[in-house]
């Protein structure tokens, strides 16, 4: 390659890059309007009108909450004491035993003096066999269902609940995940608002309950996190649920709702398949086949997408397990976009094969994967003296201050919305954060996101690795 050419290549490589910076910029700035309209739209349309005593009713709808437990011994009691506070008349905790190790079960049944119920086995179940439903003779607990059955992973434990089940909708969440005594009545209230549409599925923002305090299963403080880690995910939360689901939610296209707390019209999460046991991104697989299966029914539809903070978790505050999560999430979302690739660009889905896919692919999958090996890129041609250093560092200042400006409206816009964090040093702390995040956190995400897909195209065996609970913090 003579020289010319080579420089034709090299001025052809910096406007690739200039053109991907300015559509992400683009994209961005229209997600945060997008966001802002649809939060003040959610608001001004519940600002009025007390739906508690309609849902407290008996004729409201049943809701069974299916939450899978493995190994989780060390907050399970807890867990359900806050799940069977729920300010709503129709609804059912079915909480599944996946397998557990530990004293997960017993805890349970010493804790809700629960005993074994006659179960007979149907020939043609699909799941992994169930050694036992529990159901406790007191009152008090009759809310509550224990199914006890060998290991099958989270979304076998999903599909078992689902399967046994008789109510209309079903709630999916994590066992240790904390709802606001409120929570089904917003849901419900999701479903219901809709008459020109089927609302299909309900998702939310999740919140980080790290070093918050619990009492009797209910959020007392709310309280910042005192581990970083910690700190940087409820920055990266902020933005992902407060702005970026928020804009896919207001023009009906999102793709994705938290395994955290996502709730499902069951007749039709069931006709789809259910979860799918092959992949370790359930959450988004069924959003997937749930949009597939009315698209090809032809039949109108909608999935609603909540602000409020309903729903509370813990992250993990150690490194080796984020980054094993993080590598999870990489290998479950390029499964799910492999196997619906035929999605990409198909004007047959509307605005998710012509907006969302696209977006996922080549924002959420090949993003993180040019800028890691952009980075080397660049060391390369520093190396080899053909770096041009007035475009690299214009566009690199540009990249950051834009990330910062992202962020610190997140951060903003939570404030001005629901301001759960209020004392003055926490918002400055979590600006601090997003100051330093592309230098600390971002290239630890990138990093977990480029060892998921290399193990995805290498076929290199992994499953879901495991998440250590600490527990949340009572009340003094």
């Amino acid at each position: 390659m003579d020289s010319e050419a080579f420089h034709i290549a090299l001025e052809y490589i910096n406007l690739v890059f200039l053109v991907f910076t300015v559509v992400l910029f683009t994209l961005f700035s229209f997600m945060g309007y997008l966001s802002t309209r649809n939060s003040i739209h959610y608001r001004k349309k519940n600002s009025f009108g007390d739906i508690s005593k309609i849902m407290a009713s008996p004729l409201s709808p049943s809701i069974t909450i299916i939450a899978p437990a493995y190994n989780e011994g060390l907050t399970i009691v807890e867990n359900i004491r806050s799940l069977m506070s729920l300010r709503y008349v129709n609804y059912e905790v079915m909480v599944v035993n996946d397998g557990s190790t530990d004293d997960t079960l017993q805890k349970m049944i010493e804790a809700y003096d629960l005993e074994r119920i006659p179960y007979q086995a149907d020939p043609n179940w699909k799941s992994k066999p169930i050694r036992g439903i529990y159901k406790s003779p007191h009152r008090a607990f009759a809310k509550l269902t224990v199914i006890d059955k060998l290991n099958g992973g989270k979304s076998d434990a999903l599909n078992t609940g689902m399967a046994l089940s008789t109510n209309r909708y079903v709630g999916c969440i994590d066992v240790d995940c904390l709802l606001l005594p409120d929570a089904l009545l917003h849901v419900v209230k999701s479903f219901y608002q809709r008459s020109e549409k089927r609302v299909i599925a309900v998702g939310g923002v999740i919140r980080i309950a790290n070093s918050c305090v619990i009492q009797g299963g209910q959020l007392e403080e709310i309280r910042l996190p005192k581990n970083w880690l910690a700190r940087f995910q409820l920055l990266e939360y902020t933005r992902s649920f407060i702005l970026g689901r928020m804009a896919w939610g207001r023009i009906d296209s999102l793709l994705i709702i938290s395994g955290a707390f996502g709730f499902f019209d069951r007749e039709i999460a069931l006709e789809a398949g259910g979860y799918d046991t092959n992949t370790v991104g359930e959450d988004m697989e069924i959003v997937f086949k749930m949009r597939r299966l009315m698209h090809e029914r032809r039949e109108p539809y909608t999935i609603e997408y909540m602000p409020d903070p309903l729903c509370w978790t813990e992250v993990p505050e150690d490194l080796k397990i984020l980054m094993n999560q993080r590598d999870r999430w990489a290998r479950g979302n390029l499964e799910t976009l492999f196997k619906h690739k035929d999605m990409f660009f198909n004007s047959k889905f509307g605005r998710l094969g012509l907006l969302s896919y696209p977006y996922w692919f080549f924002y959420e999958w090949l993003a993180p994967l040019l800028e890691f090996f952009g980075f080397f890129t660049v060391i390369l041609f520093a190396y080899l003296g053909i770096l041009n250093w007035n475009f690299f560092i214009a566009i690199t200042v540009a990249v950051y201050l834009f990330s910062i400006m992202f962020s610190f409206y997140a951060i903003l816009w939570e404030v001005y919305s629901y301001n759960e964090y209020k004392k003055t040093k926490d918002i400055l702390i979590l600006m601090a954060c997003a100051l330093i995040e592309p230098f600390v956190f971002h290239p630890i995400i990138i990093y977990a996101a480029v060892r998921g897909n290399y193990k995805k195209l290498f076929r290199i065996k992994s499953g879901w690795g495991q998440q250590v609970r600490r527990g949340f913090a009572k009340a003094s």
